[in-house]
């Protein structure tokens, strides 16, 4: 079946591309499949406030661990829940600092099928309305460059985590083809869609999924976290967003924890919330260790 679709879809494209492009769209927000909560992510996940918030029609469930100010906001990756991230929440807990997430559309236990940035950004700033300017944002994958678009368009944060960071639209266009076996001319109508669909006003609106585009316009530290053999994201993603933030920017590369496992990592649970509790004086730069692949 998956052959047959692309199949239709590579002839189809040139000829018309319209319904080609709604029909890629409609895959390309799909995440695959639903995962549930592990077994060792249960109690941490009972312990939340849980809440719900409804966007475009579809409610999204969101969480909260304490009763702070200046919480630190957790976004998951695609094909995730906030879930995955019960080694940090524990984590951040103990040092007193109060944590918010939520599920993403089509993730978790959210409503929907499908989830698109602009949904991402609509989460994020409702929550900050909830609960205040964030302290920080901790992002996995698709979360990182969803982080990024929210941080540049009024959401601020004096610091970034980005594990496993996907950087950019090209990257995931270019994974999307890959995955579904389909040509440019398909990634060319889906492109041509979107633009009509969500962004009829902003002719170019490609720059702006960059992470890397106009780092001056997010002035938050960076610590970056990415595996040498992550076979989601390429490590070439979180080289690309350290160079571009220079001096903010830390990365830290590991080996042998892929995409996901990087999540449950002790050492990546514990440079991360150390970063996010250094006060501004100790943040620094990479070192060439660190950027040239530091590994254990």
């Amino acid at each position: 079946m998956a052959s047959l679709l692309s199949t239709t879809l590579n002839i189809t494209a040139r000829v018309a591309p319209g319904p080609v492009g709604r029909v890629a769209f409609a895959l390309f927000v799909r995440p695959l499949g639903r995962p549930k909560v592990k077994p060792g992510e249960a109690e941490v996940m009972a312990r939340a406030v849980t809440g719900r918030l409804v966007v475009d029609g579809i409610p999204v469930t969101t969480y909260r661990w304490g009763d702070g100010d200046r919480p630190v906001l957790i976004v998951h990756g695609w094909t995730s829940r906030a879930s995955r991230f019960a080694g940090f929440v524990e984590a951040l807990l103990a040092e007193g600092r109060t944590v918010v997430s939520f599920d993403a559309p089509g993730h978790g236990t959210s409503g929907g099928r499908a989830t698109t940035i602009l949904r991402q950004r609509e989460i994020i700033r409702r929550l900050r309305a909830q609960y205040g300017e964030f302290s920080a944002v901790l992002a996995h994958s698709f979360g990182v460059v969803s982080t990024f678009f929210a941080l540049r368009d009024g959401i601020r944060a004096d610091r970034i985590v980005g594990i496993g960071a996907i950087a950019d639209f090209d990257f995931l266009a270019a994974r999307f083809r890959a995955m579904l076996g389909v040509n440019q001319a398909v990634e060319d109508a889906m492109r041509r869609h979107i633009q009509r669909r969500l962004f009829p006003a902003e002719p170019d609106v490609w720059p702006r999924f960059d992470a890397c585009h106009r780092p001056e316009e997010v002035p938050s530290e960076i610590l970056l976290v990415h595996d040498a053999d992550d076979d989601t994201a390429a490590p070439t993603q979180s080289r690309a967003i350290a160079a571009a933030y220079g001096e903010r920017a830390r990365l830290i590369e590991t080996s042998g924890l892929g995409h996901r496992r990087i999540l449950l990592d002790p050492e990546v649970i514990a440079a991360a919330v150390e970063f996010l509790n250094a006060p501004p004086s100790q943040t620094r730069a990479a070192s060439p260790a660190e950027t040239a692949g530091a590994t254990r």
